[in-house]
């Protein structure tokens, strides 16, 4: 782990400028060193450590990525990720459901849902450049990766609760009833809590210029720490927890920052360093998650692949993302070519695979096949978003160039998304 990290790293910049992505690397390299490889890394024997890994990551992303959410991201052009999230997700959800249950016979009504639910949530670092290309219009930019950084957080109830219904899970012993109370309203509430408290007594530190750079970074840690650990230890859902105090310190940084440190144009990072530790940190944790994933997911299943696992993964990234997409955004005023490139780059990537480890690990009866699933649709997912990033950000950025040319007015190109 520690040669491909580093061998990464050296070659990182260059990269960049290719269709190699790094979990493409990362994924690759887990296949190999994984029970089909060289056997160093296997769930079996290796669950605690793969596990501690995962959730550790999935934690910091969710608070790193609900602190970068600001009021003026959802207030410009928030319709899209409002409409992709409020009506989108929940389609989403449900055509996962309903398309796995011909697929994928032998799983439970309510292991088919928690297969909808585990491949829901989309992550944009997997096409980062179809987040990030200047051709995008910002409309379109700031809408994707909202609903990225939004949507594997509201996906949590879902899976919770899913998770719940299972019988046979630890979750299903104590009931829907008391998963609901101390997953969701108790677990929230602690977010709420540790986030708003832990943004208020930053802010008092800086008043008084007690707290130094460094330790103001390390401070947002400790922060992502004590939300999971709380809601964990009181038997909730640690991630709930994390991603609601990510909004709540989110809050609070922003209203802390001193005047004249912050750039209303310019994102958390840029106008203030306090997340930039645990931003990288994240990223770091991500990219040996999807070695792990490699190893521990891929590479068995791909030992085990047949047509039906193979036609769910591809309708999944295709039929599962887009036609919802296109029904939240009917009536939207966007052009087909928007609503497509929307609809393709929803990436499945960290949150699925950590909801797919977290199964396992709960011994669902239909795990394997629930695993294989996971670990087909992300591995596409990884390779395809990937590949086609940089193509066709190319392609529908000259197209609204185009169009915008003609027409002035063109609602991708409204700063605020609104008709002229």
């Amino acid at each position: 782990m520690a040669a491909v990290t580093a061998g990464y790293a050296l070659v990182s910049r260059r990269l960049s400028s290719t269709a190699l992505s790094a979990p493409m690397v990362f994924a690759g390299f887990g296949v190999a060193i994984g029970p089909i490889g060289l056997d160093l890394i296997a769930l079996d024997h290796d669950s605690g450590a793969v596990l501690t890994l995962v959730e550790s990551t999935l934690a910091l992303v969710l608070v790193t990525d609900a602190v970068a959410v600001q009021r003026r991201d959802l207030r410009s052009g928030g319709f899209l990720p409002g409409r992709l999230l409020a009506v989108g997700l929940p389609l989403t959800i449900g055509a996962g459901w309903l398309l796995a249950w011909p697929l994928l016979p032998g799983l439970t009504a309510w292991e088919l849902a928690l297969v909808g639910a585990i491949l829901a949530p989309t992550d944009a670092a997997l096409g980062k450049t179809a987040v990030s290309s200047p051709r995008v219009p910002p409309l379109v930019r700031t809408g994707v990766k909202v609903e990225s950084g939004l949507n594997d957080g509201m996906v949590l109830p879902f899976f919770v609760l899913f998770l719940a219904a299972v019988p046979g899970t630890m979750a299903s012993e104590e009931g829907i009833a008391g998963i609901f109370w101390r997953a969701l309203v108790l677990s929230t509430a602690l977010g709420l809590a540790v986030g708003g408290l832990g943004g208020w007594l930053l802010y008092w530190s800086r008043k008084r210029g007690w707290i130094g750079d460094d330790w103001r970074q390390t401070y947002v840690l400790a922060v992502a720490a004590g939300s999971y650990t709380l809601a964990v230890v009181t038997e909730g859902s640690g991630f709930i927890a994390a991603w609601v105090a990510g909004f709540a310190f989110g809050v609070s940084l922003r209203r802390s920052t001193p005047t004249g440190e912050q750039d209303p144009h310019q994102t958390v990072r840029t106008a203030d360093n306090t997340t930039e530790l645990a931003e990288d940190l994240a990223g770091l944790l991500a990219a040996l998650s999807f070695l792990v994933f490699g190893a521990v997911l891929l590479g068995p299943a791909l030992e085990h692949l047949d047509w039906r696992i193979v036609t769910y993964a591809v309708l999944s990234l295709t039929v599962v993302r887009m036609l919802p997409v296109a029904v939240s955004l009917a009536g939207s005023g966007l052009g087909l070519p928007t609503v497509a490139y929307v609809g393709w780059f929803g990436p499945r990537g960290l949150a699925s695979v950590v909801f797919g480890l977290l199964v396992v690990e709960e011994h669902v009866p239909g795990v394997q096949l629930l695993g294989r699933v996971v670990a087909v649709t992300v591995a596409l997912s990884i390779l395809l978003h990937g590949v086609s990033a940089d193509f066709l950000a190319q392609r529908y950025g000259a197209w609204h160039r185009k169009a915008a040319a003609r027409q002035p007015h063109l609602r991708e190109g409204m700063p605020d998304g609104e008709d002229a």
